[in-house]
């Protein structure tokens, strides 16, 4: 199967976070084998943020493809830029903002424990 449209959803101060948040779904969770809930990209526009929130049972690796990010990891506040990967595990707590004047474009992934 190849695939180039994808289901698109806006977000709104998603977890509490500043702006709207467009992800695209490449896979759905059942393609996901019901293993996951999300194999997508997420955009960020300028000042754009997801706010600070705990994954539980489920982990979530982000990998920065453009732009300049704010990655919030269990408190450690860090910079990261476009070939750069992150983990959140089970338990933990990320949030994610756009610092820079480009859009962020991040390839997500999230997998269930």
């Amino acid at each position: 199967m190849i695939r180039n449209e994808y289901e698109t959803k806006f977000n709104e101060n998603m977890r509490g976070g500043d702006g709207t948040v467009k992800i695209e779904n490449f896979l759905t969770k059942e393609e996901l084998y019901d293993k996951g809930r999300l194999f997508g990209k997420i955009t960020l526009e300028k000042g754009c943020s997801i706010g600070a929130h705990v994954h539980e049972n489920e982990m979530e690796a982000f990998h920065i493809l453009s732009g300049t990010v704010e990655f919030n990891d269990n408190g450690e506040k860090r910079i990261l830029k476009a070939g750069e990967t992150t983990l959140t595990t089970s338990g933990q707590e990320h949030s994610i903002k756009n610092i820079g004047e480009e859009t962020v474009e991040i390839i997500a992934l999230i997998i269930f424990k």
